[in-house]
Parts: structure tokens; C-alpha cells; sequence
């Protein structure tokens, strides 16, 4: 199997596994969760240099996960590759396991940092990569967080504060699927207020725009990002459908943390299934 198609079926795998054990185990945050399994399949399947065997590799690229309520791709990555033991993820949300609804930081895990008090991903994702820089360390830092945070002045000081110091191990990738708790992040802000792309512009970067639900695609994104060799961070934006995947969830509010019911599930998912759940 050639590596596109292989991480379009990674990608498929992993979504019907978040669909399928917080299904089962009542665990709200789906829809959150469903917008950027694209976006960590590219990450730990082709993109970052990681050794499950050995989550505290020195030298490994690190992720900062600022949108940690929708975690739930990431514990299933991160079982699927061996690090976290499967038993934890399949009793997710249970009294069984020890994994919570937000993330939390357990190196040991593969999680970096505790985040979902919204807003202060990207700043810690800033001191670590700035902290390699100082340190001369060639591993390099990812941090992916939602569009609806971006409404946290923490973010746009982190980003500035990267920029003046020629920050250029860190690329920052924005879940951008329009949608923040139960509510579209345009109607939250008024359109202008919220055109990022415009403000990132504004701090003299090239964001990059690209489609979030092409694994193929955003692997590519990335792996250049990783390579550029300028003196400024890189920020890509991907464009998401919340719940995607799932047809009763995609772009519907009221999903945010809420269990779909048989009726709802009936209406069938938007992609190529590996499995049913």
C-alpha cells in the first residue's frame, strides 16, 4: 500500500475508534474531536519525528494540544501506536481508566502539556520551541489549536513574542471548522473582527490555507513547514467541518458535548468506513 492511501485508511481507522469507544462510553466532545483526526494522523504517521517505544525521546518533536477538550484522536493515536496501553482508551471516560475529558500532561503518555482552559496551548507551545532554539535541540514543535481560542489575546501575544524572536522551529496548525462551544465563531465576533488570516498577516506571516480533511495533502503542508528554513513560525490553517465525519454532527452546534442517539446515528457517516461502530 502506497503512503497516501495508507494514511487515508489510518485516518478512517482512527475516526471510527473515536466514534465508536465515546459512543460506548457516553463521553461527550466528539465533534471536536472528529475535526482534526486528519490533522494528527498526517503528525504522527509521516510527519513528526516520534518513537512510541520511547515517548521521552530527547531529540522528538513535541505537540502541544491547545484545543484539549477535543483530545479523544489523540488518546486513539496515541493507544494505535502502542504508547498509551489500549485498555486506558477503550475505558475512557470510565471509572477504569485514568484518561480525562480535557488533557492532561503525562510525558510518559505522550502528552506534552495539560491544556483546555483554552487559550494557553500556543503560548506554551512558544516557550518550548523557544527553549530548543536557546538550547540549540533540532526537534521541532507543533501546536494545534481552535479557531474559536484564537479570541484569547494569550494567543496573539505568543504569536508576537515568536515572531520578534525568530521563533522558526514551531509551526502552529489552526482547527479551523468555524465552530467554539455552541456557537459559530462568527457570530461570537463579527466576520472582520475574526478574519485571521488577515490578523496573522498583520504580524508579518505567511499563513497557509489548506484543506483539513485531505491527510495526504496536510502531511504535505507540514513536512514543508517543518523543513522551511526562515527565521519566522508557521502557521497553517486547516479547513474543518466539526463532527466531520459523522452526518448528524457535521457544523451543528448543539454536538459540541453531546452523545448522538440511535436516530441521529442512523443518518450514517460522510466517509470511506473501515469498520462499523
Amino acid at each position: 500500500m502506497d503512503k497516501e492511501n495508507f494514511l487515508k485508511k489510518k485516518a478512517d481507522a482512527i475516526r471510527d475508534d473515536v466514534i465508536r469507544v465515546s459512543i460506548k462510553n457516553k463521553a461527550g466532545h466528539i465533534a471536536p474531536s472528529l475535526s482534526c483526526v486528519d490533522i494528527l494522523t498526517a503528525l504522527y504517521y509521516d510527519v513528526m519525528a516520534y518513537r512510541p517505544k520511547d515517548p521521552l525521546w530527547e531529540a522528538r518533536d513535541r505537540l502541544i494540544f491547545s484545543k484539549g477538550h477535543g483530545c479523544y484522536a489523540l488518546y486513539a493515536i496515541l493507544a494505535d501506536k502502542g504508547v498509551i496501553p489500549k485498555k486506558e482508551w477503550k475505558g475512557f471516560y470510565t471509572p477504569s481508566s485514568s484518561l480525562s475529558g480535557c488533557i492532561e500532561r503525562r510525558p510518559k503518555y505522550g502528552f506534552e502539556a495539560s491544556c483546555g482552559s483554552l487559550g494557553h496551548g500556543l503560548p506554551i507551545a512558544v516557550g518550548v520551541a523557544f527553549g530548543a532554539k536557546l538550547w540549540n535541540k533540532n526537534y521541532h514543535t507543533f501546536c494545534i489549536a481552535g479557531d474559536g481560542e484564537l479570541q484569547e489575546g494569550t494567543t496573539w501575544e505568543a504569536l508576537q513574542f515568536a515572531v520578534k524572536h525568530e521563533i522558526r522551529n514551531l509551526t502552529v496548525i489552526i482547527d479551523s471548522n468555524r465552530l467554539q462551544a455552541m456557537d459559530f465563531v462568527t457570530d461570537v465576533l463579527d466576520k472582520e473582527a475574526h478574519d485571521n488570516i488577515k490578523r496573522i498577516k498583520g504580524f508579518g506571516l505567511s499563513p497557509v490555507v489548506c484543506p483539513g480533511h485531505d491527510v495526504w495533502k496536510l502531511a504535505g503542508f507540514l513536512r514543508q513547514a517543518r523543513a522551511l528554513s526562515g527565521n519566522k513560525p508557521n502557521v497553517i490553517i486547516a479547513k474543518t467541518v466539526k463532527g466531520f465525519g459523522l452526518k448528524c454532527m457535521e457544523n451543528v452546534p448543539k454536538f459540541h458535548f453531546r452523545i448522538p442517539n440511535d436516530e441521529e446515528l442512523s443518518m450514517g457517516k460522510s466517509y470511506e468506513s473501515c469498520a462499523e461502530f
